[in-house]
């Protein structure tokens, strides 16, 4: 039996993995090297540190591995004829270089016995499987590396790869994660790009509590204004359609919205058929970042009794594009912190719309998600009806 480790960059395995790497016979695959560092059981851990210490590199953002191809291939030279027990990054690790790694690892190694590091999880609370305490020898060695080695990255700007406190644990914990929880964790912390879609509900609005009342909450919300802004509505940013199902079986006419098309298929999928809903590309996330602005008047884009801007303002949108919106009316829901911090600066300085009513539309709530495999909090969402002025 043989422990090898992959990680994306010789930092990572003394971080990480240093309970791993100092017992017994080992071997450490560099993704961003394509390399792999044999380690005999005879080899002290200070002269496996030293040798670790040669390959850490300045921050480069181009840093990056070759898929899972690649990765099984190293991982298969370095056992040989031997089993091996392979170590790898979370695949929810909030640095995506490394989350990237961790999910292409167990892919390709999916016939090998794969443990993923917890590691530093700012926004998850991940359940381990495996716990291995440092004791204050492999702690001073973890240390010293991260001085000596590391010292150019202990101040680097990048969140990517700058070393801090908790970065450095003193017990390191590690997780088994099957298929469908993997590509859930890494689904999870992906943005709005075709990662976050590649698997179908990636959020978990058909299955979270929390996000059922949010869901419940927010189309009642909109349902009882229509007598002011009408049934018909722009969802701006639908995703799958778990908002726009609500709203059409209140009878809505719901254009929705939605930029990717992973999400689009699907959304299409669900609720293109029904003679009340309209499926397009349009987007305000697309818009934001468009060169012609004439985007937002032209005859694709519908005026409507109500622009819906549910829980998607958090991507850096220039809020002044709302002022083109085809509609007089806005449906804005976000976190609290987001709405208090982004939002209402913004509209207390617009001179094109007006508060009409602010609402709490859910409290914040701790769910699991994956199945259990993690937890975190959900912040609750507030939401703001905004008026466009009669100027």
């Amino acid at each position: 039996m043989i422990d090898i480790v992959v990680v994306l960059r010789a930092e990572d395995a003394v971080l990480d993995f240093l309970s791993v790497l100092t017992d017994g016979e080992t071997a450490l695959v560099l993704a961003d090297h394509g390399r792999t560092l044999t380690f005999p059981a005879t080899q002290s851990p200070a002269e496996r540190l030293a040798r670790i210490a040669g390959h850490v590199r300045p921050a480069d953002d181009r840093a990056g591995a070759s898929g899972p191809g690649s990765l099984a291939d190293l991982v298969r030279e370095a056992a040989g004829d031997r089993e091996a027990r392979v170590w790898t990054h979370s695949p929810a690790d909030n640095r995506r270089s490394r989350g990237r790694v961790g999910r292409d690892t167990a892919i390709g190694c999916a016939d090998r016995d794969v443990r993923h590091a917890v590691g530093y999880s700012p926004y998850l609370q991940v359940v381990s499987d495996f716990d291995h305490s440092l004791d204050r020898e492999l702690i001073a060695g973890k240390l010293d590396f991260v001085n000596r080695a590391c010292e150019h990255l202990l101040t680097a700007p990048s969140p990517e790869y700058v070393v801090q406190t908790p970065r450095i644990p003193a017990t390191e914990r590690f997780f088994h994660a099957d298929t469908e929880e993997r590509e859930r964790l890494f689904a999870l912390l992906a943005s709005l790009d075709d990662e976050a879609a590649s698997i179908a509900d990636p959020w978990e609005f058909g299955s979270s509590p929390y996000e059922k009342d949010r869901l419940d909450a927010t189309a009642a919300w909109v349902l009882g204004h229509r007598a002011a802004t009408g049934e018909s509505l722009v969802e701006v940013g639908a995703c799958e359609g778990a908002l726009t199902h609500r709203l059409v079986a209140a009878g809505c006419a719901v254009h929705a919205t939605e930029p990717n098309p992973l999400f689009r298929k699907r959304l299409t999928e669900a609720v293109g058929g029904t003679e009340t809903v309209r499926v397009t590309s349009k987007d305000l996330a697309d818009l934001a970042i468009a060169s012609d602005l004439a985007d937002l008047t032209e005859e694709g884009h519908p005026r409507a009794g109500a622009h819906l801007l549910i829980e998607m303002l958090y991507y850096g949108q220039d809020l002044g594009l709302l002022d083109r919106l085809p509609t007089d009316h806005l449906f804005v829901a976000l976190e609290p912190d987001a709405m208090d911090g982004r939002v209402r600066p913004w509209l207390a300085a617009s001179a094109t719309w007006q508060e009409v009513e602010s609402v709490h539309l859910v409290p914040p709530r701790v769910e699991t998600v994956c199945a259990g495999r993690a937890y975190l909090i959900k912040r609750g969402s507030d939401g703001l009806l905004l008026r466009r002025t009669a100027g």
